[in-house]
C-alpha cells in the first residue's frame, strides 16, 4: 500500500472524522471504502452501458411482425 496526501476543506474533514468515529473506522478505511464503491459503480455503469448499446445495435425481435393473430388491429382498438 502507498500513502497519499489529500487536501480537504476543514468542514469536510471534520464531518469525515465524525463518520469514522461513528463507524469505528479510520479515515483511511473510509476513503478506501468510498473509492472502491465509486469504482464498482463506475464499472457496473460501463458494463450496463455496453450491454444496452449492443442490444440497441442488434435490435429486439418481439415476434409481432411474423406472428399471425386471429384479430385485426381495428378489432383490438375497437375501431370499425
Amino acid at each position: 500500500m502507498r500513502n497519499v496526501t489529500l487536501r480537504l476543506p476543514d468542514d469536510l474533514l471534520r464531518q469525515a472524522k465524525i463518520v469514522g468515529v461513528n463507524r469505528e473506522s479510520s479515515l483511511s478505511e473510509l476513503m478506501r471504502q468510498a473509492l472502491e464503491d465509486l469504482i464498482r459503480r463506475s464499472d457496473g455503469y460501463e458494463l450496463a452501458r455496453r450491454f444496452a448499446l449492443a442490444a440497441m445495435a442488434t435490435g429486439f425481435d418481439s415476434g409481432v411482425e411474423t406472428a399471425r393473430y386471429p384479430w385485426s388491429r381495428g378489432e383490438v382498438h375497437d375501431r370499425d
